[in-house]
């Protein structure tokens, strides 16, 4: 990294929940921060469930999110390398991203190394203790059976049926509030101190929680959950020496 160059993180757009004339606002917001970080990004990581519903055919995306896509694919062809962590949203994305933007897509957390820091960065569904319900359900729906029996629906029932399904979240429709459990029941926080039972990093990045939180897991090793573009519109910008969340307020 160059001093006057910066790395950026953002989670959880859920674009097209709860409908898409309603998301539509956070989108132009979204497209606008892009615009604005693209001045000095170094690199820009999506952590997963930039989608509410994501599914890939064989020759099918769904349709719209035409100004988000067409912003990241202008930033990847301007240079700024953009990776994806895929989230329990948008966990059906295959090869879109990779092939229409030279977007690489991560299934599972990755290492990476800045300035002599150590990230895990993640988006953060199904890590942990607990939460053995989700955990059985993923293994279901990420099993390639599964995706090639949903392939047979029609689009315009399968998309349809995914959108309904994904919106019924309680999270996206504002049925439950989400809360700090503490860090005793918060499953990331236990996850990131069992993973420096056997190697250190500086910097535990994840999303999923639509909570922004900045906590302390070990000496010299920080937990940071991003927040969201729902509620929060919070960003997390690593300048090389010191990582902060950030609110975008444009």
């Amino acid at each position: 990294m160059t001093d006057t160059k910066k790395i950026y993180f953002a989670s959880d757009q859920h674009f097209g929940a709860p409908t898409p004339e309603k998301s539509f606002p956070r989108e132009q917001k979204f497209v606008a921060w892009l615009d604005e970080v693209k001045k000095d990004a170094e690199a820009i990581f999506l952590l997963g469930d930039l989608f509410d519903f994501w599914f890939e055919y064989k020759t099918v995306v769904p349709k719209g999110f035409v100004r988000v896509l067409g912003k990241l694919a202008e930033l990847r062809d301007s240079g700024i390398p953009i990776y994806f962590f895929i989230g329990n949203h948008d966990l059906w994305m295959d090869d879109y991203f990779e092939k229409e933007l030279n977007i690489p897509v991560y299934h599972r957390p990755q290492e990476f190394t800045f300035n002599n820091k150590l990230f895990l960065i993640g988006h953060g569904d199904g890590l942990g203790p607990g939460d053995k319900g989700y955990k059985r359900m993923k293994k279901v729906f990420t099993n390639p059976f599964s995706k090639w029996l949903f392939r047979w629906l029609h689009p315009d029932v399968g998309v349809r049926l995914g959108q309904y399904l994904s919106v019924k979240n309680k999270l996206i429709s504002g049925d439950e509030d989400v809360k700090f459990l503490g860090e005793e029941n918060e499953w990331l926080v236990l996850y990131s101190k069992r993973k420096l039972e056997t190697k250190h990093y500086d910097y535990f990045i994840f999303g999923h929680r639509h909570l922004p939180m900045t906590i302390n897991v070990g000496e010299n090793s920080k937990y940071i959950n991003l927040g969201d573009w729902i509620g929060y519109f919070t960003y997390g910008v690593f300048d090389g020496k010191n990582f902060e969340l950030k609110e975008f307020k444009n």
